[in-house]
């Protein structure tokens, strides 16, 4: 039997085995610490490169086909399933800011000062730069995917569908089999250059506050979730929760809203939800509502901020949010997918460079699992809101689509 360790516990032993040797290497030699950070910033530089030229790849691979194939729904029960899940992930986002803007400053105010590449000794530089310029910049693939998206849905285009299906598998593939395994190596250059600048400590310290209050947050949105379903359907709502609690467990293991859609399925039937809705809603909900996700995004993207220095104001911090919404459609069903679909807005809207970006897929990897766990057990709360709202015709129509 083959033993495979997962993406998590991978990244954990990178950012252990980069803060040991940031540590240990400098005491030995300097001058060989020097070399050995500066050949992990030459490779952070190329990976770093290469994710920005493939970022508006993926936008245009998952967002142009989602968008198409939410156009072949039902008419009402499609646009209300899709309101609400938006609905839910934009409150989910709101929720995030106003609590990680209370909560984290007092925790961060001493990394706020300054950026952490500005403390302790001089970050290291790459020993060559290679310039990789995207095809096209993050919001002209997201217009691009728009008017793809719904000009096939328009003209029922299954030719050009098809073509874009296997360009999202195609992109899959880079994201599954390049970013993702190389992605433990970018962490740990990006851990080890934080060490040898003196600033893990406070980092890792961060990571852990950040961590808890994101699950914390994850069960407060599944509480208002699952009131509002079990007002509007007369049932408790932690029963309801209860109910849904094998689809949380399994997501935790699979890492992924598609690999549970089975058991998230076989649960929201029994939560009251009539079968048709469910059917039609839940394999839906599974590419479009992401509200543990968005929670995850939006606490660690302001993590991120405060520890750099970065002012955070509400207005401008909104249309991020908004946008996430729009952006994680159909997120590549791979661990992480959401923040790969996300580090384009990050850099064009939230000013990431690379290494923000990195602390911010390690602080959302970290805790991946639970994000998605959070997202389908809140489709089943959808489910019934859905369920409530919709006409029988509506459920026909829908089945009638489907098959």
């Amino acid at each position: 039997m083959k033993f495979k360790i997962g993406l998590i516990w991978r990244i954990v032993i990178a950012i252990g085995l980069a803060v040991g040797l940031g540590l240990v290497i400098p005491k030995i030699s300097e001058g060989f610490a020097d070399w050995f950070v500066s050949l992990a910033a030459t490779f952070n530089m190329i990976f770093g490169g290469f994710l920005n030229f493939i970022v508006p790849l993926i936008i245009i691979a998952f967002i142009a086909p989602g968008i198409a194939k939410l156009g072949k729904g039902s008419g009402r029960l499609l646009g209300l399933a899709t309101a609400f899940a938006y609905l839910s992930t934009i409150v989910a986002g709101i929720l995030a800011f106003f609590a990680a803007t209370t909560f984290l400053p007092g925790f961060i105010g001493k990394i706020s000062e300054g950026s952490v590449a500005e403390k302790g000794r001089a970050a290291a530089e790459a020993f060559f730069e290679i310039e990789m310029t995207p095809l096209m910049g993050v919001m002209s693939a997201l217009l691009l995917a728009f008017v793809l998206g719904i000009g096939m849905a328009s003209i029922d285009s299954k030719s050009m569908l098809n073509v874009l299906d296997e360009f999202n598998v195609l992109i899959e593939k880079v994201i599954s089999f390049v970013i993702i395994p190389l992605l433990p190596f970018h962490i740990f250059g990006i851990f080890l250059n934080m060490t040898y600048t003196g600033e893990v400590a406070k980092v890792l310290s961060v990571f852990a506050l950040v961590f808890v209050m994101i699950i914390v947050l994850h069960f407060v949105m599944l509480t208002i979730q699952y009131t509002i379903a079990g007002t509007l359907s007369k049932r408790n709502p932690f029963f309801l929760m209860k109910t849904m609690a094998p689809a949380y467990f399994t997501a935790l293991g699979t890492q992924s809203s598609a690999a549970t859609i089975p058991v998230t399925l076989s649960q929201a039937r029994k939560t009251g939800a009539s079968d048709k809705v469910t059917d039609f809603t839940i394999p839906l909900f599974a590419t479009i509502h992401l509200s543990g996700s968005t929670i995850t995004l939006v606490s660690c993207s302001i993590g991120v901020m405060l520890m750099n220095g970065v002012p955070i104001v509400f207005s401008d911090y909104l249309p991020f949010i908004f946008m996430l919404g729009v952006t994680m459609i159909a997120a590549p069903g791979v661990p992480g997918g959401a923040v790969m679909a996300a580090v384009g807005l990050l850099g064009t809207m939230l000013g990431f460079d690379e290494a923000m970006i990195a602390l911010m897929i390690a602080l959302y990897m970290a805790q991946d699992s639970f994000g998605t766990a959070a997202n389908v057990t809140g489709d089943g709360a959808l489910a019934i809101i859905v369920d409530k709202f919709t006409k029988k015709d509506d459920i026909d129509t829908a089945k009638t689509n489907q098959d």
